[in-house]
């Protein structure tokens, strides 16, 4: 079964830093591009930031600066790293991710979500 597994998230004092993990497992050959969504309550979820397979990057403005996605293909995992957090970035964050997989092609998964807040 192929799926996405996400971990990091958690409580973090505003200014500090967290770091997600996204790990992709079963039959696949690995990681084509990446993004990172998240989604506040009452709110849509929305593109926080994305890498290509190509390792091109690009960045909510909200989070420009201090954000970071990165992916490890060796690893099949992906990363944001989330430094200087406010509690505006609180939110359940998901992982999404264009997998090749061995039976059918590319395709598309989300991860469960983590659950990111930010407060004192």
């Amino acid at each position: 079964q192929v799926q996405l597994v996400e971990s990091g998230g958690g409580l973090v004092q505003p200014g500090g830093s967290l770091r997600l993990s996204c790990a992709a497992s079963g039959s696949i050959f690995g990681i084509r591009a990446m993004g990172w969504y998240r989604q506040a309550p009452g709110k849509e979820r929305d593109l926080v930031a994305a890498i290509t397979s190509g390792d091109v990057t690009n960045y909510a403005d909200s989070v420009k600066g201090r954000f970071t996605i990165s992916k490890d293909n060796a690893k099949n995992t992906g990363y944001l790293q989330m430094n200087s957090l406010k509690p505006e970035d609180t939110a359940v964050y998901y992982c999404n991710a264009d997998l090749s997989t061995f039976w059918n092609g590319n395709r598309n998964y989300w991860g469960q979500g983590t659950q990111v807040t930010v407060s004192s």
